[in-house]
């Protein structure tokens, strides 16, 4: 599916969607040299006292913080993307390893559906269905951001239908 050919204009949603990352790289360096500057302080106050193991500890918990920042960065290269054309609605999702899944439809007959539960706002869900087959779109969004990407997807999915329809 990777292969396909981009869709031809004019494009009546296009949206590339990718998780929020609130630390950029150049203040994830600023931190980790905190998080370092500190715990070599606190472990050469505790190696003066003679507490020596503690040393090591601090040194432990800034490795792990670091592997796990990287590891959210990794996770962070994941996106998708959301066109909509006159004849074709396209879904790409690519996961942080670069495997990629892809969904299309005719814009005629796909839908949004915004699942929502009322006891647990975090739960909405935001499916695109077309024949008995959907794709969820957008998981590693906020609810608020799943709400609004859901209406401009139905704003793109009427416009590619009244411009498919013949006057």
């Amino acid at each position: 599916m990777e292969d396909q050919a981009p869709l031809r204009p004019p494009l009546y949603f296009d949206a590339v969607l990718t998780p929020h990352r609130s630390l950029s790289p150049r203040g994830f360096l600023v931190m980790m040299g905190l998080v370092g500057i500190v715990s070599f302080i606190s472990g050469m106050a505790f190696l003066m006292m003679g507490a020596w193991p503690v040393f090591g500890f601090f040194g432990l918990d800034a490795a792990l913080i670091y592997f796990a920042f990287r590891l959210n960065y990794r996770a962070a290269r994941a996106y998708e993307t959301v066109q909509i054309s006159q004849g074709e609605v396209r879904v790409r999702k690519v996961d942080a390893k670069g495997n990629v899944t892809a969904w299309s439809a005719p814009p005629y007959w796909a839908r949004v559906d915004l699942h929502e539960e009322e006891e647990a706002e975090e739960n909405t869900r935001l499916s695109l269905i077309s024949h008995g087959r959907a794709v969820v779109v957008g998981a590693f969004l906020a609810p608020f951001e799943r709400k609004e990407l859901g209406e401009a997807i139905r704003q793109g999915l009427g416009d590619a239908r009244r411009a498919g329809t013949p006057v």
